[in-house]
C-alpha cells in the first residue's frame, strides 16, 4: 500500500470511528430514557444495535493499536455522542411530568386559564411559613411543559414552581390538539376527550 492509500484509508477509518461513537452512545443515551419510562420492548432494540456499532469501532482500533488518529476520533465520537443523544431526548420529549406550583396570590385566574387550555389542575390550600398559598398539582406531557410554566409566569410571576418526571400514572386530563381546533371553530362539550384510562 503506498502512502497516499495509507493516509486515506486512516481518514476514512478515523471518519468512520467518530461517527459510529457518535451513533453508539446516542443510541445508548436513548436506551437508558426508554429504560426508565418502561419501554420494555423499545429498550433490547437500541441495545442491539448500539452494541453492533460499538463492536465495529472498537475492532478497528484494536487491529491498529499504533494509530493515535483512532483513539482521538473514538474519544471525541463518544463525547459528540453524548451531546447529540441529549438533544435528541430532549426534542422527543417522551414522558409526563409533575408540575408543583405554590402561590400566595390568588390563584384563580391560574387555575381557570389553565383549564381552559385543558390542563388538569389540583387546587390546595395551604400553609407556608409567610401564611396561606395556594398549591397546584398538574400532571402533564412533557412536551407541553414549556407552555404550562409560561402560563404560570404570566399569571404569578413570583410564583414557586418544582417539576419532576414520573413514570406512571393510572389517569389525567391532558391537551389535545384535535379538541383546541374544534373549540377554535366553535365546537363546545369536547371537554372529556383529554382522560386517558
Amino acid at each position: 500500500m503506498n502512502p497516499e492509500t495509507g493516509w486515506q484509508t486512516i481518514l476514512i477509518m478515523t471518519v468512520l470511528i467518530f461517527f459510529a461513537r457518535i451513533s453508539d452512545v446516542t443510541l445508548g443515551t436513548l436506551r437508558i430514557v426508554f429504560i426508565s419510562k418502561g419501554q420494555k420492548y423499545i429498550a433490547p432494540a437500541f441495545a442491539f444495535f448500539e452494541m453492533l456499532i460499538w463492536l465495529f469501532a472498537v475492532r478497528q482500533i484494536m487491529q491498529n493499536l499504533d494509530n493515535a488518529a483512532y483513539y482521538f476520533a473514538y474519544a471525541f465520537g463518544f463525547a459528540s455522542g453524548v451531546f447529540v443523544g441529549l438533544n435528541v431526548e430532549e426534542r422527543l420529549a417522551m414522558g409526563l411530568r409533575l408540575v408543583r406550583t405554590i402561590t400566595r396570590k390568588d390563584a384563580s385566574e391560574l387555575v381557570a386559564a389553565l383549564r381552559d387550555c385543558d390542563f388538569g389542575v389540583t387546587s390546595v390550600e395551604a400553609t407556608g411559613n409567610s401564611g396561606k398559598v395556594n398549591i397546584l398539582y398538574s400532571v402533564i406531557k412533557r412536551s407541553d411543559a414549556d407552555r404550562y410554566i409560561g402560563m404560570v409566569k404570566k399569571f404569578n410571576p413570583r410564583a414557586f414552581f418544582s417539576v419532576e418526571d414520573i413514570r406512571f400514572v393510572s389517569e389525567g386530563v391532558f391537551p389535545q390538539r384535535a379538541r383546541s381546533m374544534f373549540r377554535r371553530l366553535g365546537f363546545p362539550g369536547l371537554r372529556g376527550w383529554g382522560k386517558i384510562k
